[in-house]
């Protein structure tokens, strides 16, 4: 017991000394770059599919951009059945601009997953004109400033990607319980400050909002290199971070307005990426679960019910997981209580990491409006 507890302690303060910080959530978008000489063009590509209950809020945000170069949107209509392209051309109507453009997406071949296939739509459409691409998902709504903020940093760093890992929805009760853990487990996998090093890497990005330098994603060889993945947006860093330099930081500039439910909704949410993230191998997986009882298990079974140096050790590692995880609590506006809960929530990511393999091997891999995109992984 005492090897298991001090094993726990060490895993803890290395990530506390030796993760690049994750944990301080420090990488924002805070501040504004100054102003280029010239404002690039920008056209955002909007993929949605079934959207029609935040389509008009996210357009709505898109069109209200106070960008002063010349800005356009493409929405990719990915075969919705319930009047997503109406509702985002009625919000463009009622506010009075010519800004949107809507194109009827078609079904994605074999090798690529629905959303990058639209993607890939929203591109062609778009064409040679704009100097950026502005990917962000149907379900983000952005403040006014969010684009000029991100041309200017982009401009002034050189960089070939932008991306904001967007504030999600943390409204019922599951979400306050495991969102601001989703982005914590997140940065402890791809720490930002890392991300962001040039020299380092490590590469990663937020798929809900990212702002590509067009002509370095064109010599990557476009979204084509990544047709086939599931983790899309981390694949779309990596792929960038081989043309140049690219920035990933948390922002309140940009926000999730998509409920993610109860807890059934939000192990789903995890279960589609994460034997994915495990890349489909069964040893990583046995691997990981064991992992995951090591270091957020065990703590507190200790803590709780060991004895001598075996409790001591327990409660400590228990304590600094909790430190660990009260900046990602103060972005979320959480008691710091809740990081005392971390163990329990490390307990429901690892069942979500299971399942996520278990329907892998049903063939309902990648699962997400009706299409198992993880088919082809097998």
């Amino acid at each position: 017991m005492m090897l298991i507890g001090l094993l726990s302690l060490l895993v803890w303060l290395g990530m506390l000394v030796f993760r690049d910080g994750f944990w301080l959530a420090r990488d924002t978008d805070a501040g504004m770059a100054p102003a280029p000489a010239h404002w690039p063009s920008v056209t955002a590509v909007v993929p949605a599919r079934d959207e029609a209950a935040v389509i008009g809020q996210a357009i709505g945000s898109l069109i209200a951009q106070d960008y002063p170069g010349a800005f356009r949107i493409v929405l990719v209509d990915d075969g919705s059945s319930d009047g997503t392209a109406q509702i985002a051309r009625g919000a463009a109507a009622r506010l009075g601009s010519d800004r949107l453009t809507v194109i009827a997406g078609s079904p994605p071949p074999a090798g690529w997953t629905g959303k990058l296939w639209a993607m890939r739509n929203g591109i062609e459409q778009a064409g040679t004109a704009p100097d950026y691409l502005w990917l962000t998902d149907a379900d983000i709504a952005h403040r006014p400033d969010t684009l000029r903020s991100l041309v200017a940093r982009s401009e002034a760093e050189g960089l070939v990607l932008n991306s904001l890992m967007a504030e999600l929805l943390c409204s019922t009760f599951a979400e306050k319980a495991l969102i601001p853990a989703f982005v914590f487990f997140f940065q402890m996998l791809y720490p930002f400050a890392r991300v962001n090093r040039p020299a380092a890497k490590m590469a990663a990005a937020a798929g809900g909002c990212m702002l590509v330098r067009r002509q370095a994603l064109t010599d990557a060889g476009g979204v084509a290199m990544i047709a086939d993945a599931i983790i899309d947006d981390c694949a779309m860093g990596a792929t960038m971070k081989r043309q140049g330099p690219i920035r990933l930081s948390l922002t309140r500039r940009s926000a999730s307005i998509r409920p993610y439910g109860g807890w059934r909704e939000v192990g789903m949410m995890i279960a589609r990426s994460a034997y994915a993230q495990l890349g489909y191998s069964p040893w990583l997986l046995i691997g990981t679960l064991i992992g995951m009882g090591l270091v957020y298990i065990a703590p507190p079974l200790l803590a709780l019910f060991g004895h001598g140096g075996a409790q001591l050790a327990g409660a400590a590692a228990w304590l600094a997981m909790a430190v660990c995880f009260q900046p990602m609590l103060r972005f979320y506006r959480r008691s710091p209580l809740w990081g005392l809960a971390l163990p329990l929530i490390g307990m429901f990511y690892a069942g979500a990491t299971w399942f996520s393999a278990w329907r892998h091997w049903q063939g309902r891999g990648g699962m997400w409006k009706g299409r198992a995109q993880a088919r082809m992984q097998q």
